[in-house]
């Protein structure tokens, strides 16, 4: 009877033949050096045995080349090793800038994912075939671990903070999702999918159903309903800076060092306003801690991104 078991995940994305690659060239040295040891251990054990009890071993003088040699190869192995790993660890951590942007919140124990249109899915993340997509993950409760393994990639998902994550499918199909941390008595059935689709009928998906209000468009409802645009409005006020063009930007802070505005900056911001009180400005923002849920503040984010996009805009007058 013939067994349909294939020893790896299939290879569905750009890094995970990448990824095999590295792998295998690992597995191959290890097996080397561990079968060599193995051979070499049994060859001495019975060519220098002790033969009588009055044989007496020849001192063994040391040689110089030999020891260049066992010193050089190692090091040069060890060179190789960490110079592909971090070719591959830079590129898997940095997504292309093109790259499809959905938000990911997990909980115990669901994945809950938004994409830029609005429209939300719950354990399943619809992606088009051939585009880069990167993932702003946080979690609302515990640790987590956003595991993809066709993709070859995974990323710990943590409270009060984002991690990103990013992959390029290169097959149709639909492919598991994990959490590969334990979060509490229902890790196991923390579980998914993701349904990779032609970007012709991707479009049609995200056309089907009711027509959702764009994330942008939600963080910019956010954004007034709680009355930010008093105090952060064009131009500034005495209460509070500017937002466009913010994200990405150096802010410099009144303690009198400088942090880069980005998403965790953002969300520190909401949430614990006199964490970093920016120079010029004094600490009268209050906090939305409790207000706000992640999905809430991640369209905010959008939003003030979004802000930036529109600055860059030349002017029609």
């Amino acid at each position: 009877m013939k067994l349909d078991f294939p020893l790896f995940p299939e290879q569905a994305s750009t890094m995970a033949a990448r990824v095999d690659a590295l792998f295998y060239f690992l597995l191959g040295v290890t097996v080397f050096f561990v079968s060599l040891i193995f051979i070499l251990i049994v060859y001495f054990a019975a060519r220098y045995r002790r033969r009588s009890e009055t044989e007496r071993p020849r001192p063994i003088e040391g040689t110089f080349w030999l020891e260049i040699v066992w010193s050089v190869i190692p090091l040069g192995l060890t060179m190789v090793i960490f110079g592909w790993g971090a070719i591959v660890y830079f590129d898997i951590n940095n997504a292309p800038a093109n790259a499809l942007e959905i938000s990911i919140v997990g909980r115990q124990w669901m994945w809950k994912a938004q994409h830029p249109t609005g429209h939300s899915e719950i354990n399943e993340l619809h992606v088009p075939l051939g585009q880069p997509v990167r993932l702003r993950m946080t979690s609302e409760d515990v640790i987590h671990d956003f595991f993809l393994p066709a993709f070859r990639v995974k990323q710990d998902v943590l409270p009060g903070r984002y991690t990103t994550l990013w992959f390029q499918a290169t097959k149709a199909g639909e492919y598991h999702l994990f959490c590969a941390e334990y979060c509490g008595t229902q890790h196991s059935g923390m579980i998914g999918r993701v349904v990779v689709m032609e970007p012709a009928e991707f479009q049609e998906w995200l056309s089907a159903g009711p027509k959702a209000v764009s994330i942008v468009d939600l963080g910019e409802n956010l954004f007034k309903r709680f009355a930010c645009d008093t105090c952060h409005r064009s131009g500034g006020t005495s209460q509070g800076p500017d937002l466009a063009g913010l994200f990405g930007r150096t802010v410099k802070l009144q303690r009198g060092d400088a942090v880069t505005a980005d998403e965790n900056y953002i969300r520190e911001s909401i949430l614990n306003p006199r964490a970093k009180i920016v120079a010029g400005y004094q600490p009268i923002m209050p906090t939305f801690q409790g207000l706000l849920s992640e999905e809430a503040i991640l369209q905010l984010i959008a939003y003030l991104k979004s802000l930036n996009a529109a600055e860059r805009k030349p002017s029609s007058r």
